[in-house]
């Protein structure tokens, strides 16, 4: 049982691990590799030489793992709450009193025609949330990876007429998640998608090679799970795509914090290491208080 599970090793997160760990509570960090890492040359960072994202990071890395912070890099599929805090990954499953989401910014755009038009209204991006209401349906998942296979999981015992959506992608799954679809005899369609259709509510998905398929659901899990997925399962109020969040970058989850780009603001290393030391004061706060 950990105090404190940061989701997201940017600097946000990063930063919120230094006041956590060092108040003394055990702290973990949770997540792919931060966008960050991507960046060649750092310069506008007060008080630091220039330096790539990469080295920026691993700095981090190092700082936190002083103050003894485990660091998993891992992809979080989802995450529940009962008493605690549960985040799962596709290996493990950690659990903790409070929880710091920093993400980044979600930048997933799938390009297929009618799937804005339909949203709401067939077209859903949790199943844990709107899966009830298609229970015994023609329901499908969109995506190609662990978190996607994670969403085909969580129909079972609402319906078994799932099939999963690559949209022309290679699957990108480990052995559990495999094993999970033979097992289940989970039908797999890997053609591109072009354009849903249907009059109120979606109907029927148009594939590039001219097929049609009748669908009554279709849940989107493209890619890795971002800040607006978590938020969506925990039921977190949203700004547009940003995580809506108080002057102590807490949310309307009680135990529950934001800190960085998916916070929405001015996206820069300053701003998120600011808002990470301000959620990882709170958050320590809030699990000193229990």
């Amino acid at each position: 049982m950990y105090d404190v599970i940061i989701i997201g090793q940017g600097p946000a997160g990063l930063s919120a691990s230094l006041y956590t760990a060092r108040g003394g509570l055990k702290t973990i960090i949770v997540g792919r590799e931060s966008i960050l890492a991507k960046s060649d040359m750092i310069e506008n960072y007060c008080c630091s030489e220039p330096m790539s994202g990469r080295r920026l990071i691993e700095k981090g890395i190092q700082q936190a793992k002083k103050f003894n912070v485990d660091i998993v890099n891992g992809e979080v599929i989802d995450i529940k709450r009962s008493e605690d805090f549960e985040v799962i990954t596709s290996d493990d499953t950690y659990k903790g009193k409070a929880v710091i989401i920093a993400t980044g910014k979600s930048r997933k755009k799938i390009n297929i025609e009618g799937i804005e038009r339909f949203e709401g209204r067939g077209v859903h991006y949790c199943v844990t949330c709107d899966g009830f209401f298609y229970s015994g349906r023609r329901v499908g998942v969109l995506g190609f990876n662990d978190y996607a296979v994670h969403e085909v999981m969580e129909f079972q015992g609402i319906s078994r007429h799932v099939t999963l959506y690559t949209n022309g992608k290679e699957l990108e799954l480990d052995t559990e998640s495999s094993r999970y679809l033979q097992e289940k005899e989970i039908r797999i369609n890997k053609n591109e998608i072009k354009e849903l259709k249907g009059d109120r509510a979606l109907e029927k998905l148009v594939f590039g090679d001219g097929d049609v398929e009748e669908i009554d659901g279709l849940f989107v899990a493209y890619g890795s799970a971002s800040s607006v997925d978590f938020a969506r399962k925990l039921g977190i109020l949203l700004d547009g795509d940003n995580i809506k969040v108080d002057k102590n970058q807490s949310t309307n989850v009680e135990g529950v914090f934001a800190a960085g780009d998916c916070v929405g603001g001015i996206m820069q290393i300053a701003t998120a290491v600011g808002q990470g030391a301000v959620a990882g004061q709170m958050a320590k706060t809030y699990v000193m208080g229990k």
